[in-house]
């Protein structure tokens, strides 16, 4: 299988897998009807099976058999049984086109002002094509809110940001429910050094809230000083920026993480490239695919792009083998040439970039929890921290005779479970001594100094066992999931009744697996930050079951 083509089968196999769903036919007048949110938005994801995929690819059985096992293999996609679905690393191909291109981390810090001064939604896009990709957003917490997610492609002429892009010279685009009905959107460009429209600045609200001139008139000039504020920001050179202003969290989280994974491209790309895939006639992976991934995402080792020979340096390929691979993204759509570098462009996004960016605690962790009780025969769960109590936000069950019955949304105190503890043990000591423990069994702490000696045990050790302090005959261990910063965010169990399993045995059986597993959701964590919970998702996860 030549390797430029391999490559071009496998991108083929991950959009189609990325697409989702095709949206249902419609009649004669199709092209004429309104557009709607639930139409444009297609980077939903799915799970699908090979069969579906030949189907829809039109490729052979044995091409994407290799291809999957070999998406597998580097764990951009997950195999569950028969299904495959994408997994959170494929998001390092999206974060190579952002790292690559730049404009997310620097514009993101003044459109996350913005969001916060006018209480709206914001996002920033490019063109792409005939359309506009969302590459940064910050949305307003609503019952009516903006579904749109980072990746999301909309057609140009039937949104502001495209309109904006398509008439830099206007001087506002506005959208009066063009996408959806109540959706309504006001836009300007966002110009380069050069005076190019880069990327347009939308402010998107509802018409419970705003008629569009209420919002030209509430937004537009806040939206004129944030674009005179980014058009400086892209006028000075790279190494004179400084940081974002104090107290931007969302978006100087997004610059870091960008700047993370600019750094970081150059041993993600060697580790995709490497040895760890075997070659074309072996046991079934294509390592021309891994590698074109490879050169995909050392492109984006550098902000501006990657000549031929920074790509063959960063993955260690022949000059060769990467200029195959370069032509192939090219004819693709997902590159472009700029001088002497090599860019991405927005049509990276399309590979599940917005389906994996929005996965919640709960998606990421479930499949985790299933191989786990798969390994284990044992019931496992994950909780957060909400006020004094753990909130369950993901359980496996086993089905048993006799088995503990807990479902997602229960709360339970967290000085008498295990999963409270080590959550106990990454926030201040403040916080554990306003908890006035009480005897749920006989086995239950109930004095301060027990419990802090128990929570202090925890952070040493890593892990809690509780037995039986919640309920008579209930014994469980947990460990906890932190974010890329160190801080725990959640607390992953395994919970059995007494007579299976004694407290050694937890220890002894239990704790390796439950600590792999734990291991696991943190590194998906890594590529979806996003789902880590801030300090009000506990209330809203409960508010949703």
């Amino acid at each position: 299988m030549e390797a430029a083509g391999t490559l071009e089968r496998g991108l083929t196999v991950l959009r189609v897998l990325a697409a989702g769903p095709e949206p249902a036919a419609g009649g004669p007048d199709a092209a004429a009807a309104p557009v709607r949110a639930a139409d444009v938005v297609r980077a939903s994801g799915r799970r699908a099976r090979a069969t579906d995929l030949v189907r829809a690819t039109g490729l052979a059985r044995s091409t994407v058999d290799r291809v999957l096992a070999t998406l597998v293999h580097l764990g951009y996609v997950r195999a569950e049984g028969r299904d495959v679905l994408l997994a959170p690393r494929l998001m390092e191909l999206g974060e190579a086109y952002l790292a690559c291109g730049g404009l997310r981390d620097v514009l993101a810090p003044a459109a996350e002002r913005l969001a916060r001064e006018l209480d709206e939604s914001v996002s920033l896009a490019v063109q792409d094509g005939d359309g506009v990709r969302f590459i940064a957003q910050f949305a307003r917490r609503r019952t009516m809110s903006i579904v749109f997610r980072v990746g999301d492609l909309l057609p140009a002429a039937r949104c502001a940001a495209g309109l904006a892009l398509l008439d830099p010279d206007a001087p506002w685009a506005e959208d009066d429910q063009l996408v959806e009905p109540g959706l309504i959107a006001v836009a300007l460009p966002v110009r380069d050094r050069d005076g190019t429209a880069v990327c347009a600045l939308s402010v998107v609200s509802h018409t419970s809230r705003h008629t569009i001139a209420g919002l030209v008139a509430h937004a537009l000039p806040r939206m004129r000083e944030a674009v005179a504020a980014m058009e400086a920001t892209l006028a000075t050179p790279p190494d004179a920026r400084s940081g974002a202003a104090p107290g931007v969290h969302a978006a100087s989280d997004l610059h870091a993480a960008g700047e993370r994974a600019a750094t970081a491209a150059m041993a993600t790309a060697a580790a995709v490239a490497g040895t760890g895939v075997a070659a074309e006639p072996g046991d079934g992976r294509l390592q021309s695919l891994a590698r074109g991934l490879a050169v995909l995402v050392a492109l984006g080792s550098a902000r501006g792009g990657a000549t031929l020979a920074d790509a063959s340096r960063v993955t260690g390929l022949p000059r060769a083998t990467v200029r195959r691979a370069v032509q192939a993204l090219e004819r693709l759509g997902y590159a472009a040439a700029d001088g002497s570098r090599f860019v991405l462009l927005p049509k990276v996004l399309e590979l599940g970039y917005a389906h994996l960016s929005g996965l919640t605690l709960r998606e990421i962790v479930q499949p985790h929890l299933a191989d786990l009780v798969g390994r284990i025969h044992e019931s496992a769960s994950a909780a957060v921290l909400s006020g004094d109590d753990v909130l369950y936000v993901a359980r496996v069950p086993t089905v048993s005779i006799m088995s503990v019955n807990i479902t997602v949304g229960t709360r339970f105190p967290a000085y008498a479970t295990s999963m409270g503890r080590v959550l106990l043990a990454g926030r201040p000591a403040e916080r554990l001594a306003a908890i006035a423990p009480l005897p749920l069994t006989r086995h239950t702490i109930t004095s301060h100094e027990d419990l802090a000696a128990a929570v202090s045990r925890a952070a040493a050790d890593g892990y809690a066992l509780v037995d039986q302090e919640l309920e008579e005959g209930v014994r469980s261990i947990a460990v906890p999931v932190r974010a890329g910063d160190g801080r725990v965010v959640a607390a992953v169990n395994v919970a059995t009744h007494a007579s299976r399993a004694a407290a050694a045995d937890l220890l002894s059986d239990v704790l390796p697996e439950l600590r792999q597993a734990a291991a696991r959701i943190e590194a998906d964590l890594a590529h979806v930050p996003g789902a880590v919970p801030d300090d009000s998702a506990p209330e809203r996860l409960a508010a949703t079951w």
